[in-house]
């Protein structure tokens, strides 16, 4: 199973960016997605998950800004960022809990970076 990010980039404060990260391989089903992101000098922190059925949550950090969506038939979640911060600076990462028939197992992508000026 792999996860391929992208979508990240360099925007000024109050803009926005479209992540996306798509699961590819051999599975049954992808379970919950999530983003993470992690700042230099930071732990990596949850900003956002989605479940299979769509239900959302998020940071507190981002509520209101961020939306997280996913398309089950394509194995993709997305996270759409508004109002981009200076401090919403950092590497993205994406998560997938996926079922292989006999568990279910959270797989990582690598990565993409979003910066933000102020």
């Amino acid at each position: 199973v792999q996860l391929q990010a992208s979508g990240g980039g360099l925007v000024q404060a109050g803009g926005s960016l479209r992540l996306s990260c798509v699961v590819s391989g051999r599975f049954v089903r992808v379970n919950a997605m999530h983003w993470y992101r992690q700042s230099p000098g930071k732990q990596r922190e949850l900003v956002a998950s989605i479940t299979s059925g769509g239900s959302p949550n998020y940071a507190d950090s981002v509520r209101g800004r961020f939306t997280i969506s996913r398309d089950n038939a394509q194995n993709t979640v997305y996270l759409q960022t508004n109002n981009l911060k200076p401090e919403d600076t950092a590497v993205y990462y994406c998560r997938a809990d996926v079922w292989d028939a006999m568990t279910t197992r959270g797989y990582w992508g690598q990565g993409t970076q979003v910066t933000v000026s102020s």
